[in-house]
């Protein structure tokens, strides 16, 4: 995989930057080597869906994940989502349920947030490749700088909602445009959700600061609907 070759286009100028030349060189040789001796996620034509999903003038909110899930079937290149029929996750599921208080949603959703994305809904990993049940594994390798330099893409837009959920995604506010909305809570892992995740209501303050400035909302009901581990019992938080 080239890298570069493998970005849409309306993204291509952000790997292409000077400054990143070496660092997507090094990073190359990191997942040629990676892939030779065992599996990686996600697969690799679903390294980059993020960007393919969600041109970048298109973007109205931005999700911001760590790394992809490391269990086989579950990353598809979209932070926090997962393919329908595959079991949630569990702070995937503690987003839904914030979700159903607050906004009402009244369905119980599959797994894959692609219906975001398809609105302008950036669902960004900052890593976006794992070796297979390891997770963080890639960290360190090159890709925060690469995804760094998306988010100033995004940052440069006129306005945008950027939600960051727990620490190390909250570091990314420090550089981001006061222009923007920032909406920064404690993550929505069970060891964190009750922390002050539960009640942030973050997806009508997007909407509110959306509609304020004429973007149109989002649709955040727009996600696969599957009733494959997503019983009531499964949305609770663990």
């Amino acid at each position: 995989m080239n890298l570069p070759d493998k970005l849409p286009e309306c993204w291509r100028a952000v790997m292409e930057q000077r400054e990143l030349a070496e660092t997507a060189v090094q990073l190359q040789r990191f997942l040629d080597q990676e892939r030779r001796s065992g599996e990686i996620f996600p697969p690799v034509d679903l390294v980059f869906t993020a960007l393919e999903l969600t041109p970048l003038n298109s973007v109205r909110v931005v999700i911001v994940g760590q790394d992809p899930y490391h269990d086989s079937g579950q990353a598809e290149g979209l932070s926090f989502s997962v393919p329908d029929g595959v079991r949630i996750p569990p702070s995937l599921r503690n987003i839904f349920l914030e979700l159903q208080q607050d906004i009402g949603q009244p369905q119980c959703p599959g797994g894959s947030l692609r219906g975001w994305a398809e609105q302008g809904v950036l669902l960004l990993n900052t890593v976006l490749t794992v070796r297979a049940h390891d997770a963080n594994s890639h960290r360190g390798r090159g890709w925060e700088e690469i995804t760094a330099a998306i988010l100033r893409a995004v940052n440069d837009r006129p306005r945008v909602v950027f939600i960051l959920w727990g620490a190390a995604a909250g570091r990314l506010r420090e550089g981001l445009n006061d222009r923007h909305l920032i909406l920064h809570s404690p993550h929505p892992s069970p060891l964190s959700a009750r922390r002050g995740f539960f009640g942030s209501r973050p997806f009508s303050a997007a909407n509110e600061f959306l509609r304020k400035h004429g973007y149109g909302t989002i649709d955040w009901t727009r996600t696969a609907i599957s009733t494959t581990g997503c019983g009531s019992e499964d949305l609770q938080d663990r």
